[in-house]
């Protein structure tokens, strides 16, 4: 058994050195971030812009509706540090309106949302005919999954359990077509 995990705990923050933990800290920042800019955009309207590179040189970027776009809307002119300039680029100057970028994020996440759903549904219809064809194998008193008794299987079963079979046999042929022409 393994040692118990110590939770969550205040770290000193200073730079990482050893480059495994580096980017696994890294990777996990990164996520949590990206998470917060987007509820903010989402729950707020804010439009917002986020760019982080890697230590290995990788950019990853988020923006509501785009990097672009914010960049776009709030980069300021060279030279202008006049408050009456500032305050005419923070208004909505090229005509988007930001109830409909909001709809957009809105809409944007909603069909994230129902793909994640239909995603999980699939996966658990899955796993139940997994179940079946492991069910089905050990009725036939067979040692792998091909060796299922087919007469146990269900209509639902049967299509995964032949597709299943096809990509079988398609791995086998591209296998022995290698091991023919390296012979």
């Amino acid at each position: 058994m393994g040692r118990p995990s110590k939770g969550r705990q205040r770290i000193e923050i200073r730079l990482i050195k050893d480059a495994d933990r580096l980017e696994v800290t890294f990777s996990k920042r990164k996520s949590g971030l990206l998470k917060k800019a987007s509820e903010l955009s989402l729950l707020c309207g804010a439009h917002v812009a986020f760019v982080v590179f890697s230590p290995g040189g990788r950019a990853f970027a988020l923006g509501t509706p785009s990097v672009d776009h914010v960049l776009r809307r709030f980069d300021p002119l060279p030279g202008d540090e006049d408050d009456g300039d500032l305050l005419a680029l923070l208004q909505d100057g090229d005509g988007v309106s930001a109830t409909a970028d909001r709809g957009a994020v809105e809409a944007i996440v909603r069909r994230t949302e129902e793909t994640k759903a239909r995603v999980a549904a699939e996966k658990v219809r899955m796993d139940a005919v997994g179940e079946k064809v492991r069910q089905a194998m050990i009725k036939a008193g067979g040692k792998f999954w091909w060796e299922a008794d087919v007469e146990a299987l269900g209509e639902a079963e049967l299509p995964e359990f032949a597709r299943a079979l096809r990509r079988l046999r398609d791995n086998v042929q591209r296998h022995v077509d290698l091991l023919l022409a390296s012979a």
